[in-house]
């Protein structure tokens, strides 16, 4: 299990049903010096990184918090209620939208419809031109960004309650609810919807595939299990987002594992590592990605988990969850910071720095660059040469 300080810091990244348990909690008391993060260390460039463009969305951010590229555009929302569509390419803003609400979720897009998720469980589904389409209520809070494709608007709620909305009129369409655990993390999490099933990770170490029109679950597999003798030592979400190459579909968990299926197989359980993150994975064609609790950075072979390789360099840096471009993996940091490493061996290749807030957001690839959304509620696209 983790050491005594980690727990405690984890334990106020922790969303507990009953927040009062959770009063006066504090990542400063008691602070041991071993766990401070990792100083900046020299290294020979191997790529050069520029900020192509950088918009304000709105003010305000967090882990609910990712912009989404459809096409040749971004969707991106931020906490004060600002939703915007920027193009790509150029970062001009080609609509702004406004939730008129607090948001703690957004955004979700099929280029169509962009969705967003507030404070007060409402979901508000905006046009393709930035107009407010409709307006809908879910069972509690929406801290996951909305999933939209297939017809639908997904959320997940604090209650653990998956709901789905027509895209068009915002109509209930179905709801499905599974048991969950006492405490779950307050971190990087989120659904996709693909080939027509929405593939959501759950609180209590499962990973499931819905029907995205009937709600109905066509497969359910554990990506861990809760193990411990409190609550907080049987956390064991599955967090950042599902991911899948080719038929693999893999998945990873706080305290607990990282696990590809194949699904072709029926779901046939096909690696495992014993693994803890807090913040998700992504892959190529060749391997698996993340970082651990404490800020080490791994690679996994895809097709059998082997240890490819381990970069210890950004230990408790609180990093996001990463992401793959052609030249290089890169991940953000508590300062604004995004590193890049090497794809082969992990060796530091460069970095940036796009503000001194936190990058919680998870990075997101693009064919231009890795968009970067900070905690101030600023986007902006790294080029990568």
């Amino acid at each position: 299990m983790p050491s005594s300080f980690v727990r405690r810091a984890w334990r106020c990244s922790v969303l507990a049903l009953s927040m009062a348990s959770l009063a006066g909690c504090s990542l400063f008391s008691n602070r041991n010096p071993r766990y401070d993060p990792v100083p900046l260390t020299e290294y020979a460039a191997g790529i050069s990184a520029h900020v192509a463009w950088t918009v304000a969305v709105g003010s305000g951010g967090g882990y609910g918090f990712a912009p989404v590229v459809v096409g040749d555009s971004v969707y991106a929302a931020a906490a004060n209620g600002g939703v915007a569509r920027v193009d790509l390419a150029s970062g001009r803003v080609q609509w702004q939208g406004n939730a008129k609400t607090t948001l703690t979720a957004g955004a979700g897009s099929d280029g169509q419809v962009t969705a967003v998720g507030a404070a007060d469980g409402s979901v508000i589904a905006f046009d393709g031109q930035g107009k407010e389409k409709w307006r809908v209520r879910a069972t509690s809070q929406v801290d996951i960004p909305p999933a939209v494709g297939a017809g639908i608007v997904a959320v997940r709620s604090s209650d653990y309650r998956i709901q789905a909305f027509d895209e068009n009129s915002g109509e209930l369409l179905w709801s499905l609810q599974r048991p969950g655990p006492a405490l779950a993390l307050k971190t990087s999490i989120r659904m996709i919807i693909v080939e027509g099933l929405l593939i959501a990770g759950m609180p209590n170490g499962k990973i499931m595939a819905i029907n995205a029109r009937t709600g109905r679950v066509q497969w359910e597999a554990t990506v861990s299990v809760g193990q411990g003798a409190s609550d907080l030592d049987r956390i064991s979400d599955v967090v950042g987002a599902p991911q899948t190459q080719g038929s693999l579909l893999c998945g990873v968990a706080y305290q607990g594992s990282m696990k590809c299926f194949d699904v072709s197989q029926g779901g046939r359980p096909v690696w495992e590592q014993r693994f803890s993150s807090a913040t998700g994975m992504t892959t190529d064609s060749q391997q698996a990605y993340a970082a651990n609790q404490r800020g080490e950075v791994f690679a996994f072979g895809l097709t059998d988990g082997h240890q490819v390789w381990k970069q210890a360099g950004l230990r408790y840096r609180q990093l996001s969850s990463p992401a793959v471009t052609p030249q290089a993996l890169a991940v953000g940091d508590y300062q604004g910071y995004v590193h890049f490493l090497s794809r082969t061996d992990g060796h530091l290749l460069g970095r940036i720095q796009v503000g001194s807030d936190p990058i919680t957001s998870p990075l997101v690839a693009t064919s231009r660059g890795v968009l970067v959304q900070t905690d101030n509620g600023n986007l902006t696209l790294i080029g990568v040469n």
